[in-house]
């Protein structure tokens, strides 16, 4: 008996199977899950190919998170398939590489900004609450996010923008705590995912973890951090929300 019997959870951001949602939904299906997954627009093709790794094979739906009407049908898509949803992942962040990250954070324009913003943070309370009328009382959502606490290099306005996305998820947690829906994220260390590798100068990253992580780090292995969300999907936190956990290595608690 897995620890996500019986539930019904939509993992969004499955590109590659390098990617921390890929990882989500193998294991939420190895403890017992309904999977459904979204992308949108050039990437469907690949996500399409990916899943084929996944038994059984998942819905794939189309749901670009800017795009009004992909929100306003969402859930009736998702009620083709189940009358419920017990989960949801977002695992969507994008700012414009040329512009917005690598070193770039004094002259970036706003509309790029605003982007960033838009996919990264805003999407999380905009698709919550496409999905609200199937999620039901115990459900939990769960977003991706790299520790936004701090300043770090290159990162610039992907930082902010995830600085709002853990805003964004303590009051979700605020407002949704009285239908019993729970928000929290998982603050990963780096991986070498597809979004990472569009990051100039990210991979100076994985020395400073390699030098400073406690446990050790490798950027290679999604998977602590995948099974962390998928702790957080089951009924063993049935009263944690507006949190975020650290799937670091344990870097964020040290010093220099």
């Amino acid at each position: 008996m897995g620890i996500l019997d019986g539930k019904t959870v939509l993992v969004t951001g499955i590109t590659l199977d390098t990617s921390i949602a890929f990882h989500v939904a193998r294991i939420a299906q190895a403890e017992g899950a309904t999977v459904l997954v979204s992308n949108f627009g050039r990437a469907m093709s690949l996500t399409r190919r990916v899943l084929q790794k996944l038994d059984p094979v998942p819905p794939l739906l189309e749901v670009d998170v800017t795009n009004a009407d992909h929100l306003a049908r969402v859930a009736g898509e998702i009620a083709e398939h189940t009358d419920r949803l017990d989960g949801l992942v977002h695992s969507l962040a994008y700012a414009n590489p040329e512009t917005a990250l690598g070193g770039k954070f004094l002259s970036t324009p706003w509309e790029d900004v605003g982007q960033a913003l838009h996919v990264s943070a805003y999407s999380l309370s905009a698709l919550t609450m496409a999905v609200k009328s199937l999620l039901r009382p115990g459900s939990s959502v769960v977003g991706m996010t790299f520790d936004a606490t701090v300043s770090w290099p290159v990162y610039d306005w992907m930082g902010v923008a995830k600085a709002a996305l853990e805003s964004t998820s303590r009051y979700l947690a605020r407002y949704l705590g009285p239908d019993d829906v729970r928000v929290n994220l998982v603050a990963a260390g780096p991986i070498d995912t597809l979004a990472k590798k569009a990051i100039g100068g990210g991979s100076a990253f994985n020395d400073v973890w390699g030098e400073r992580a406690p446990l050790g780090w490798d950027p290679k292995d999604g998977v602590p951090a995948a099974k962390a969300v998928v702790a957080l999907l089951s009924d063993w936190f049935p009263r944690t929300t507006g949190e975020m956990v650290h799937v670091d290595g344990g870097l964020h608690s040290t010093g220099a």
